[in-house]
């Protein structure tokens, strides 16, 4: 059974750091895309940074760019969202997500909050 659990959200303060992780089961991390996404209260939801199966490579949002860094370890099956210098505006619930082929599977999320 394909399963996605996120964990590592919290209240941080504005300038502070945060480090999520996305455990996954039932499927093999490397064979897919694998992405961070968020949603803020009242906004849609948009792609945060994203680690793609073949070779590792990334691409981030801009407004993300220099901040947080995706990666992920194979051995333990598991994605990472390495969020540094956090603005207020980084506050929402951030959701993973596997894609690829007949695969298109979303974690439950993890709430961030980045106030003083």
């Amino acid at each position: 059974q394909v399963q996605l659990v996120e964990f590592g959200g919290g209240l941080v303060q504005p300038g502070g750091s945060l480090r999520l992780s996305c455990a996954a089961s039932g499927f093999i991390i490397s064979s897919y895309a694998m992405s961070w996404y968020r949603q803020a209260p009242g906004k849609e939801r948009e792609l945060v940074a994203r680690i793609f199966s073949i070779g590792g490579s990334t691409n981030y949002a801009d407004s993300v760019k220099g901040r947080f860094t995706i990666s992920r370890d194979i051995a333990q099956n598991t994605v990472y969202l390495q969020m540094n210098s956090l603005k207020p505006e980084d506050t929402a619930v951030y959701h993973c997500n596997a894609k690829g082929g007949y695969l298109d599977s979303w974690g439950q999320g993890t709430q961030v909050t980045v106030s003083s």
